[in-house]
């Protein structure tokens, strides 16, 4: 994988979001003693399958998780989630030559702590030897190492990763069957979904005989890449989970805790995953949305909580487990964004700020509630006390 666009960010020493928001080192994984020896191998098909569902039992059989976000679903924002009613989460895709071979790299974006559980650490890969090396330095703080096979992005296809190993299976059952060989913890994946229903049922088999332990369906193809544009496909996330017998999450269309009853009821996964609504809204498993996604005529009302709130609530966290402040940047534009489009002279002002400081932002946001406008989060009532398939809802 040619390093230059994958760690460009490591070059830019010059730019200041590339600077982690607070010199400590939090949060690091620091150092763990040897792994014990490897269990033995499952003597049968079946005792596999077994294995795969009483690790998941285990963890408590999650069902509302945090999707991999690259840039986006760092320490601080997982745990973000979390205080709101996620029950798991994913890491940002790490590059896994990268990760094994740049100690910077590592200690910039991969940080966690004990109450950042389950997580599962996603990396991209296309050589088997070089995942397994990055995969045994995170695996004492992980409950799965998935690999991303749904990257549709033009840097994975430069970097010949993600969704255009879709191209070449014989390499994707490769990176699958040697992970699942020598780790402690399961090994997850993450796909989208072929043209062809036939293809996708065949390719999620051959993963499952390979040996990942769950499978997550973003149902969407490879060249769908606009969410708005392109519904995710729930009857082939359906047909996935009943031709596997691992566990099956649902990733597309999670817009709110409807969409998650409705999702779960649809296609019998066992959990979903959402990406881009958290970004906006990280409390939406708890219940809440957005204006946009209010329903009129019901009982929905103002929550009382708000998105600046959460950015106050983030950048606390952030301090606590710190990041690159890029991070941070982006962060607060997403969750701002239906502020900043009442008051774009403020979005403005964080444009121009090319040193960001936790006392700036902390005044934006309430230079924000001072010039009034605000956009509440609403929630139904009945969501207090249920959500999708009687899950308990958190009101944190």
């Amino acid at each position: 994988m040619p390093p230059a666009a994958d760690a460009a960010h490591l070059a830019t020493a010059a730019d200041p979001d590339e600077d982690l928001c607070f010199s400590a080192a939090a949060a690091a994984a620091g150092e763990v003693a040897p792994a014990p020896p490897l269990p033995p191998p499952p003597g049968s098909a079946e005792e596999r399958i077994e294995r795969a569902w009483a690790h998941w039992r285990r963890l408590g059989s999650p069902r509302l998780m945090v999707a991999p976000m690259v840039d986006n679903s760092e320490l601080p924002f997982r745990m973000l989630c979390r205080r709101y009613g996620a029950d798991a989460a994913y890491t940002p895709m790490l590059h896994s030559r990268i990760f094994s071979e740049n100690e910077k790299y590592r200690s910039m974006e991969f940080t966690t702590c004990k109450e950042d559980r389950p997580l599962f650490v996603q990396f991209c890969a296309n050589d088997p030897d070089i995942l397994l090396q990055a995969a045994k330095m995170v695996e004492p703080h992980c409950d799965y190492v998935d690999i991303n096979f749904g990257c549709p992005q033009r840097i994975a296809r430069r970097g010949n990763y993600g969704a255009f190993l879709m191209d070449n299976l014989p390499l994707v059952k490769s990176l699958v069957q040697n992970l699942s060989a020598n780790l402690h913890v399961p090994v997850s994946v993450k796909i989208r979904i072929f043209p062809r229903l036939e293809d996708t049922l065949a390719y999620a088999k051959m993963l499952e005989e390979a040996g990942a332990s769950l499978v997550a369906v973003h149902g969407r193809t490879r060249d769908e890449k606009d969410g708005e544009k392109f519904r995710a496909d729930w009857d082939a996330i359906k047909a996935v989970k009943d031709a596997l017998r691992v566990p099956v999450l649902a990733n597309g269309n999670i817009r709110h805790m409807e969409d998650v009853k409705n999702c779960l009821e649809h296609t019998g996964a066992d959990g979903v995953l959402s990406a881009e609504t958290l970004l906006e809204n990280p409390a939406l498993f708890a219940g809440f949305r957005t204006k946009e996604w209010k329903e009129d005529g019901d009982e929905n009302g103002d929550s009382g909580l708000d998105q600046a709130d959460l950015v106050i609530e983030y950048l606390k966290l952030c301090e606590q487990y710190p990041v690159p402040w890029r991070m941070i940047r982006s962060h607060v534009h997403k969750m701002l964004g239906d502020w900043f489009r009442v008051h774009p002279e403020v979005r403005e002002e964080l444009n121009k700020q090319n040193i960001l400081t936790f006392e700036w932002l902390h005044d934006m946001v309430m230079r924000l509630k001072k010039l009034g406008g605000r956009v509440p989060l609403y929630k139904k009532e009945s969501a207090l006390q249920t959500s999708a398939g009687g899950l308990a809802v958190s009101n944190a």
